[in-house]
């Protein structure tokens, strides 16, 4: 063997062990979410790829459509399945079939996405124009709701992101209450095909004798007391019965009911609980306060009538 082809030979080798080293790597790095860097856009049924083979047209391919199990049919070199990879590792795929076959000895391959099957990505739940809106340009989160009109009056904080990458994965992103911590916003980039799902926030219910009877949201995974959601309520009449409110709860078997006396969580006599998604806190009048308060401004009209009455007919 020349000195040439040993030098040749050395560095093909050389290649050999960092190509090998460099897809141990990759096989080992952490998921895309975990380092907070945007999700790979891998090739999915029905991508069109661009497939050319340096200097050997007759095995490149220019609108290579993939199957629905993921494969592409390449001429002399037949089937190969590159489901789940990106681009740069469905070349390196189809490099070593050329290798593995025969074909070629040294091969180089270019892999380009023609076309996405799903050219958009589907924004769902809680936004005031879901559908699927595209995501070229690398648009975020952010930019999909704002293409949607923004969120709904009923919108939570909990959003979803499904990335075609790696369904089975979903990204939980959580929407900050102001702008004053937009800064800390996750705001993650949006791939073709990804389906992202804006939660609905949770409603409780404040019904008898309160200011402001109706139902209030809540942010789901977040808690707020009885007396909170009361607050939000605009307190309770005067003539409730504090001691006898009730809080219906819906369970697996049907509907739990539960007493409570609220004079003794004033008083931090007992502990205030929690309410939760769909919870009914119902605050009943208290019969004799409303007759007594009825007696009372009955009383008080009287006595207005006869001072004006009076002052009336004085001489």
């Amino acid at each position: 063997m020349t000195g040439n082809k040993i030098a040749r030979a050395l560095v093909l080798f050389c290649a050999c062990v960092l190509s090998g080293l460099a897809l141990r790597g990759q096989a080992n790095a952490p998921q895309a979410n975990e380092t907070g860097e945007a999700p790979r856009i891998v090739i999915g049924p029905g991508d069109v790829l661009n497939i050319q083979v340096f200097d050997t047209p007759e095995l490149s391919i220019e609108a290579a459509r993939v199957s629905q199990g993921g494969q592409v049919t390449m001429p002399v070199l037949g089937i190969v399945d590159l489901a789940g990879l990106n681009a740069i590792e469905a070349a390196q795929r189809i490099e070593a079939e050329l290798r593995k076959r025969g074909i070629m000895v040294d091969p180089h391959v270019t892999v380009a996405v023609v076309e996405y099957s799903t050219q958009g990505a589907t924004l769902l739940g809680e936004v005031r124009g879901p559908g699927v809106y595209p995501t070229f340009g690398g648009r975020r989160l952010l930019d999909l709701i704002a293409l949607a009109g923004g969120l709904a009056p009923s919108a939570g904080k909990i959003v979803i992101i499904a990335h075609r990458s790696d369904p089975r994965h979903p990204e939980t992103v959580l929407l900050v209450p102001n702008a004053q911590a937009l800064g800390a916003q996750s705001n993650p980039i949006i791939l073709p095909g990804d389906t992202i799902v804006v939660g609905k926030a949770g409603i409780v219910y404040v019904l008898g004798a309160v200011n402001r009877p109706g139902g209030y949201l809540i942010d789901n995974g977040e808690h707020i007391s009885l007396m909170q959601a009361l607050t939000l309520a605009g307190g309770w009449d005067k003539a409730a019965a504090l001691s006898k409110s009730r809080l219906i709860r819906k369970v697996p078997e049907g509907h739990k009911e539960l007493t409570l006396d609220l004079k003794r969580v004033l008083n931090g006599k007992q502990a205030d609980v929690n309410v939760l998604d769909g919870d009914i806190v119902y605050v009943p009048m208290s019969i004799g306060k409303t007759i007594g308060y009825e007696g009372m401004q009955a009383a008080v009209n009287a006595a207005q009538t006869a001072v004006i009455y009076g002052t009336v007919n004085q001489p």
